[in-house]
């Protein structure tokens, strides 16, 4: 019989052992953050239903869903629109929608939650986009209204996550879309969707340069004005370097519409109040150029990015939205949040060489010298397990050569040798295979010494990881 080739489709993230403890690593770390932070836990289905999942959503959103069929006879939407009843979530955000929506007596608010689940979008094949990938979100939601203290609570949430992940120097960049709009309304672009898309022609100016945006901008298919341009390519390109220069930069704009003067009031406000959170000056910014989609946010808007590495681009983005769940309740739901899409985040930290090594979540490997001693070994194992040590036995034996390269390529730090001339003295050797040393200690001190060993090992103080 000819065998199947083992393979995965194209977008999908799949890791080896010591890599995917490194992950498990970032998504405990990115949890804890969360936690301390007072956001508790929900976790909603991966398949909701189509009607229920899609209400909003374009035709662009529905092209990239993964539908699901059962194996039996097709099941059709109620609204009979020829797709399939079932459909795979393509973010957290609107399934949190309708979880806010269903459960709204039963929950209380403002509603802190975080959600650390799975999503699944048709992507095209592409280097570094998947198909199934992690999301980590936080949100906010109120009931009627909310407070822009939590607009400026998300900044201080995302400076403990990145500051504990311990990636590097990053800068948290703030705008507000009200002061974009009434900008743009200041120069005669009054349609959202003339904004968005004169957006999307700035976004391209890393890319393309200034003279191939002022190109399009002032063609046909916009019209607008030299000058006109001129005042976007400048506002775009604004950022502050401390609190004060922010303050002075948005004082230097001018006056403006009622929603202009709404959106500068509230960015004020905003980035006072994450300083007063304890954000150093150094991790938070003015950046008039994040929009993060015209049809969605409404208010403060929110990128992270690496300051050593921005070609990896946003690691971390949101913002406010006045009204969550509009198209599944009459009430009034605004909130605010971020998300972090890990996989990729993972992704791109890995291929920058950016990822620490990991060890093996097994601390020690209880070697076997004869089988006749194979009790002792598990007596000795148990010891370490109940003390909360992570211990593996070599249950198979063999060479103990053979045994401690097994332990060194597995990321196993500690082997414990337990030899006939060992117990004949009341002890077992230790050897410690990222230092490359050896002690003796007495069987009953075996607990208590790994444990100072682990300790330090935690504390940083235990030498360097080998590499992988």
């Amino acid at each position: 019989m000819a065998l199947t080739a083992p393979r995965t489709m194209p977008g999908v993230l799949e890791l080896l052992p010591r890599e995917q403890i490194a992950f498990q690593s970032m998504l405990d770390t990115i949890r804890r953050g969360f936690e301390v932070y007072g956001f508790l836990p929900i976790e909603t289905p991966a398949i909701e239903l189509a009607d229920v999942l899609l209400t909003k959503s374009g035709g662009e959103t529905e092209r990239q869903v993964y539908f699901v069929q059962s194996t039996g006879a097709l099941e059709r939407a109620p609204d009979q629109s020829g797709r399939p009843e079932h459909a795979l979530r393509f973010d957290l955000t609107v399934p949190l929608a309708r979880y806010v929506a269903e459960h709204e007596r039963d929950l209380a608010f403002p509603f802190r939650r975080y959600q650390m689940q799975r999503v699944y979008r048709g992507e095209r094949a592409q280097r570094g986009r998947f198909r199934e990938f992690y999301q980590c979100d936080i949100d906010v939601i109120g009931k009627d209204t909310l407070s822009l203290r939590y607009d400026a609570e998300i900044p201080a949430v995302i400076h403990a996550v990145f500051r504990a992940l311990d990636i590097g120097a990053f800068t948290i960049w703030l705008n507000n879309r009200k002061l974009m709009r009434g900008f743009f309304e200041g120069l005669g672009i009054g349609d959202g969707e003339k904004q968005m898309l004169v957006l999307r022609e700035v976004d391209k100016l890393d890319k393309r340069g200034a003279e191939h945006v002022r190109g399009v901008l002032t063609g046909d298919a916009f019209g607008l004005s030299a000058d006109a341009v001129e005042k976007i390519l400048r506002f775009v390109e604004m950022r502050s370097t401390s609190l004060a220069d922010a303050h002075a930069k948005l004082d230097a704009l001018g006056s403006g519409s009622e929603t202009f003067e709404q959106g500068r009031a509230e960015l004020r406000e905003v980035l006072d109040t994450v300083a007063a959170f304890g954000v150093p000056e150094s991790a938070f910014a003015l950046n008039l150029s994040i929009a993060r989609g015209l049809d969605y946010y409404t208010g403060t808007v929110y990128e992270t990015t690496l300051d050593e590495h921005p070609e990896i681009g946003s690691i971390c983005s949101g913002g406010r939205y006045d009204n969550l769940a509009g198209n599944y309740t009459k009430s009034n739901l605004p909130g605010v949040g971020i998300s972090i899409g890990l996989t990729r985040l993972f992704w791109q930290l890995r291929e920058a060489g950016l990822l620490k090594t990991a060890n093996s979540t097994v601390q020690v490997l209880v070697t076997q010298m004869d089988a006749a001693q194979l009790p002792v070994c598990l007596a000795i194992a148990k010891e370490l397990r109940d003390a909360g040590i992570a211990t593996e036995v070599a249950l198979e034996g063999g060479k103990l050569g053979k045994q401690l390269k097994y332990a060194d390529r597995a990321g196993i730090r500690f082997a414990v040798v337990a030899g006939e001339d060992e117990l004949a003295r009341g002890a077992v050797a230790v050897k410690d295979l990222r230092r490359g040393d050896q002690f003796e200690v007495p069987r009953v001190e075996l607990v208590k010494s790994l444990r100072v060993e682990l300790a330090q090992d935690e504390a940083g103080i235990g030498g360097e990881s080998s590499p992988s």
